[in-house]
């Protein structure tokens, strides 16, 4: 697992590193190949940014997320990607029931 970390307007924390890097992990467990995820971390006047870019299996997964919290904003931004990879996870298993 590559996890590449980009902070713009931000201080590089390895807090943030470690959090995120726990969230994306927990990902690994539907994947069957190591995965890449590139995560770009932003402020822009109040509002604390995440788009995270992930690419495992031969699919790619996009998410991007903004609040007020940058803890609140990659636990949002990986519940999108949990719910797109669950979803092509079913489509694959419903493609091979038929």
């Amino acid at each position: 697992m590559r996890i590449n970390f980009t902070f713009r307007n931000v201080d590089s924390s390895e807090g943030i590193k470690n959090y995120a890097s726990e969230k994306i992990a927990k990902l690994q467990k539907f994947l069957r190949a190591p995965l890449d995820a590139q995560v770009t971390i932003s402020l822009e006047r109040h509002l604390h940014k995440v788009d995270v870019s992930l690419s495992a299996d031969g699919e790619r997964y996009a998410g991007h997320e903004e609040s007020e919290n940058m803890y609140a904003s990659i636990d949002m931004v990986v519940d999108k990607i949990d719910r797109q990879v669950r979803e092509t996870k079913q489509a694959k298993a419903d493609r091979k029931r038929h």
